[in-house]
């Protein structure tokens, strides 16, 4: 486990961690599609039920709510039984989850696929984060955006046979076929993770990275801490509306089935910009990433996160053309997917890693109040009788979130390394007498 006054240098050379990353990659990919396939299947499962669209949607908020909520009690137990155990089980529950979804014939039934969804990708999730950060001190951005973009990619590989499935009338065996593949990948990936031993990694010297390791209830007593909670609401709320209710908005805006045609291929609009958006998404993570790796975190986030913003704001004012709703939800999306490699990296920069798993998790709870949105939307959107009213608040709610990264996370953050450098000093001067 990396030690964050450890001396540059002094780590031990080792090749096994890119192994974990790969590790990692494949396991979020697997568990990709509960999230972000979910939005194929609501039109089937109201038509075939007749159910309303928000109760319907219930089930994607539980989900999303179980799987960040549950994520502090997760990182007690990957510091505890290590990321293979942890993976292991939350294969086990991905996979059951589509399956109870495929007989699932009441809303109960799918909202009790929804909480074994989100235990499962849950333990997926913040196990290969949280692998990644200890892995990579010196690469963070770049190791849990490359982790974090399977999670935002995976899908793409995988929307157009769910969709071609579903679109034959069986959207219940594509849940039960699909599950069991994914849960199956998971765990026998599952089987050679590992967390990294001391000494066993390298130190960054390019971000600055706190000098001690703080316990979660010291990172709680941080005002720092609670800035990052509320910046990472506000921009996770607007990608998560986009998850749950692309389909939604694309069949509301008259798009969904108008034909995309590229002169060597012809798709319609929704699958088309389904499988952009993922790859979009998926590039983000790495993207950013690395280049806050380069000029800081802070930085990186008010670029994406206006970008996000204005997005957003296109979107509402231009979706209603099948060719802008492709490329403007790609630039959401591109936008959006950042802020999962931005704000764990910047939680291990900030308090250490070696309790970042716990840190972390609470931290990513933020996307589970996000997600309390997403039925809200529903309805909004059916009072106001346009989507336009729901993507502008979400879109303001990024552009906030841009403004505080400049204007009150930097000078925060630079306060806080500064404490921490402060009361260090005595000590390495002792050490070094």
């Amino acid at each position: 486990m990396a030690m964050p006054d450890a001396v540059p240098g002094t780590a031990t050379p080792n090749t096994n961690r890119w192994l974990q990353i790969v590790l990692g990659v494949i396991c979020m990919v697997a568990a990709a599609n509960i999230q972000y396939a979910w939005t194929l299947f609501v039109p089937e499962i109201q038509k075939t039920f007749n159910w309303d669209r928000a109760a319907i949607q219930v089930a994607f908020t539980i989900f999303v709510v179980v799987q960040t909520w549950l994520t502090p009690i997760e990182g007690y137990f990957i510091d505890k039984y290590g990321p293979s155990r942890v993976v292991m089980f939350g294969g086990l529950m991905t996979g059951l989850a589509w399956v109870i979804n495929s007989y699932a014939t009441s809303l109960s039934g799918f909202y009790l696929g929804s909480v074994a969804g989100g235990i499962g990708v849950g333990c997926v999730y913040a196990t290969c984060v949280n692998n990644a950060l200890k892995w990579f001190p010196d690469k963070r951005g770049l190791a849990v955006g490359l982790t974090a973009g399977g999670y935002g990619a995976g899908s793409a590989l995988t929307i157009l046979p769910i969709a071609k499935m579903i679109d034959g009338g069986n959207y219940a065996q594509a849940f039960f076929i699909f599950g069991l593949i994914q849960g199956a990948i998971i765990m026998a990936a599952a089987i050679a993770m590992r967390a990294p031993l001391k000494n066993q990694v390298p130190f960054s010297t390019k971000v600055l990275q706190s000098r001690r390791d703080y316990t979660l209830a010291e990172a709680l007593r941080t005002p720092v801490f609670y800035v990052m909670l509320l910046m990472f609401t506000c921009t996770v709320t607007g990608g998560l509306m986009a998850v749950a209710q692309l389909g939604v908005i694309a069949q509301d805006l008259g798009v969904k089935n108008f034909q995309v045609n590229l002169y060597f291929f012809a798709m319609a609009a929704l699958p088309f910009a389904l499988m952009l958006d993922r790859i979009m998404n998926g590039i983000s993570r790495p993207l950013f990433g690395f280049i806050s790796d380069r000029i800081g975190r802070e930085k990186t986030m008010f670029i994406a996160f206006a970008m996000e913003g204005i997005g957003i704001v296109a979107l509402g004012y231009f979706g209603s053309n099948p060719w802008a709703f492709v490329i403007l939800s790609g630039v959401v999306f591109l936008a959006w997917g950042e802020v999962y490699s931005l704000f764990s990296a910047t939680a291990a920069d900030t308090f250490g890693s070696k309790h970042i798993g716990k840190i972390y998790g609470v931290l990513y709870c933020a996307k589970g109040f996000a997600a309390l949105f997403v039925p809200v939307g529903n309805l909004i959107m059916q009072a106001t009788g346009t989507w336009a009213t729901v993507l502008y608040t979400v879109a303001s709610m990024d552009l906030i979130a841009a403004l505080l990264a400049i204007a009150v996370l930097r000078p925060m953050l630079k306060q806080h390394h500064k404490a921490n450098n402060d009361a260090a000093a005595p000590k390495l001067a002792l050490a070094h007498a």
